[in-house]
């Protein structure tokens, strides 16, 4: 089996997460090895002690590209629903994985802010807004939108199993499911 390196960029709230759950037990189904990535469990066992700032979050969106690339590389499609807001450091993961010879997408999650505030899964846009928290990716912090990525899902226009679809169908396409 070919791996893969699948990460899902966007805005916190855009719906990355379920997006990659969705597409991972699709996969499994289909006799695949996955990991999910996920940005939160990874800032808690990975990148404990690392804060917000520009270097830190580079730092953070490193480590899971390693992580990342060495899975791939034994034959596993890794998903990774982290929000990367910055150009640069989303490609020095490409470039590690063309370096490996390992195959890499990029797929934008491409909710607008207005509708991940309505969204607010984890309650950060209320937050934000109330001035509790500040440097809130996409609001008060950069998000650096990818210009051409493998994928744009406007998850605001169809369901969670018709972006998870299109997705698989980028893979069939690539051959890498």
């Amino acid at each position: 089996m070919t791996g893969a390196t699948i990460w899902l960029t966007g805005l916190p709230s855009a719906g990355k997460t379920t997006i990659a759950n969705e597409l991972a037990d699709r996969l499994r189904a289909e006799g695949e090895r996955v990991e999910v990535l996920d940005g939160d469990e990874i800032r808690e066992f990975l990148s404990a002690g690392l804060g917000f700032s520009r270097e830190d979050r580079h730092i953070n969106v490193q480590r899971i590209g390693f992580v990342s690339e060495l899975l791939a590389s034994n034959g596993v499609k890794v998903l990774v629903p982290v929000i990367a807001p910055y150009a640069d450091s989303r490609e020095a993961v490409r470039k590690r994985h063309q370096s490996e010879g390992t195959p890499y997408l990029e797929v934008h999650v491409a909710t607008p802010v207005d509708v991940c505030s309505v969204r607010d899964v984890k309650g950060l846009y209320a937050k934000q807004a109330a001035g509790e928290i500040s440097g809130l990716t996409g609001v008060d912090d950069p998000y650096e939108a990818p210009e051409a990525p493998d994928l744009r899902i406007e998850s605001q226009d169809q369901t969670v199993q018709e972006s998870a679809a299109a997705l698989h169908a980028l893979l069939s396409e690539r051959g890498l499911a």
